[in-house]
């Protein structure tokens, strides 16, 4: 079983929720439940482990707050 970190936003025009695995060209989703949205991450990422090991163009690293005035 591997695991990959994904990103989740919601899109305020469409409502929609975005995923994506920061790196892996393709390993990109919406959905208009968190649950789907999960389903919808995990099928994509099968899909494209089908053609092999991914090689991730940037490797995730966190977040961070960034306070301003």
């Amino acid at each position: 079983m591997k695991s990959f970190p994904a990103v989740v936003e919601k899109c305020p025009d469409t409502g929609l929720y975005v995923g994506y695995v920061p790196g892996f060209p393709g390993a990109h989703t919406q959905a208009e439940t968190l649950d789907e949205l999960q389903r919808n991450l995990r099928e994509v990422i099968e899909m494209l482990l089908e053609d092999g090991e991914p090689v991730l163009e940037t490797q995730f690293v966190g977040t961070q707050m960034v306070e301003v005035a």
